[in-house]
């Protein structure tokens, strides 16, 4: 099977050329060539590259040079800012440049709350129409990807590390897990898959991290294997384990069909990104 990290991030040092706007929990620097090496060195296979947003925004030109170099290990997701007027512009150019298979959309500080938001709703209906999943990082806002998701059904949404917030550093809270049910509750809405990214922070027991199996049985049984994405979320996770302990736990768990394996962990990233790695 095709092994699919469904999100990892790459950065240079802080540099004058490409300077940071902000600091992420990780290396001084994860290059390209150290992303491959990674994936290389555990078998996986290729990775959906989300520039990094902590240091760069919305300028994803670190993530294209790194897919110039390695166009068949990267598929591209751009964070776009749906309150800059050009939005609009940026996405339909971000559509035809290689490599791109979506974009991310954070819903923080400055971004409506209105489920009805016209310019938010233009942007969610746009991505659609040019085939552009879209990434949505929106802990504690399930209520408004709901509705999003309810006006704007011919576009995919995929919710970030599994909906929850995730911790930087441990330990990892106990009541992690707590906001699962809203979670969930996305599940009826056809339009919404799941990033099973990150998972292995939360756990509160050492690795082999048995303690995640049981809350992601319920994500499983809720939204079908066919809308979950396995991923690491590499680099944030560094603090709380390595890259091979967020490969293994997966592929390695008898928690886990060879058939439900190869969907999770490969198959459904192919599906919705509408792409598959090649290391030609």
């Amino acid at each position: 099977m095709a092994i699919i990290d469904s999100q990892v991030h790459v950065y240079q040092r802080n540099h004058p050329g490409r300077p940071w706007a902000g600091i992420l929990t990780g290396p001084a620097e994860v290059t390209g060539d150290d992303m491959v090496a990674a994936m290389d060195s555990v078998g996986v296979d290729g990775a959906i590259l989300v520039s990094a947003f902590t240091m760069y925004r919305y300028d994803a030109s670190y993530a294209l040079q790194v897919h110039a170099k390695y166009p068949g290990r990267f598929g591209l997701v751009k964070p776009v800012d749906s309150t800059d007027p050009a939005v609009h512009d940026t996405i339909s150019s971000w559509a035809s440049t290689p490599g791109a298979v979506g974009i991310r959309l954070f819903l923080r500080d400055g971004v409506s709350e209105d489920p009805a938001d016209p310019g938010l709703n233009g942007v969610v209906a746009l991505a659609g129409k040019l085939g552009l999943p879209i990434n949505m990082a929106s802990w504690g806002r399930m209520t408004q990807v709901a509705a999003l998701a309810a006006r704007n059904p011919d576009t995919r949404l995929v919710i970030d590390h599994l909906g929850l917030k995730q911790p930087h550093h441990p330990p990892a809270p106990a009541d992690g897990w707590d906001p699962l049910p809203d979670v969930l509750a996305l599940a009826k809405l056809p339009n919404v898959s799941i990033k099973v990214s990150g998972a292995c922070t939360l756990a509160r027991e050492p690795f082999p991290y048995n303690d995640i199996w049981a809350p992601l049985a319920r994500v499983f049984d809720a939204f079908g294997l066919d809308r979950c994405l396995w991923g690491t979320d590499w680099t944030r996770a560094v603090e709380l384990l390595t890259y091979k302990q967020g490969v293994d736990a997966f592929l390695q768990s008898t928690r886990l069909s060879d058939s439900d394996r190869a969907t999770l962990m490969g198959g459904s990233v192919a599906k919705t990104y509408k792409w598959t790695p090649s290391k030609g």
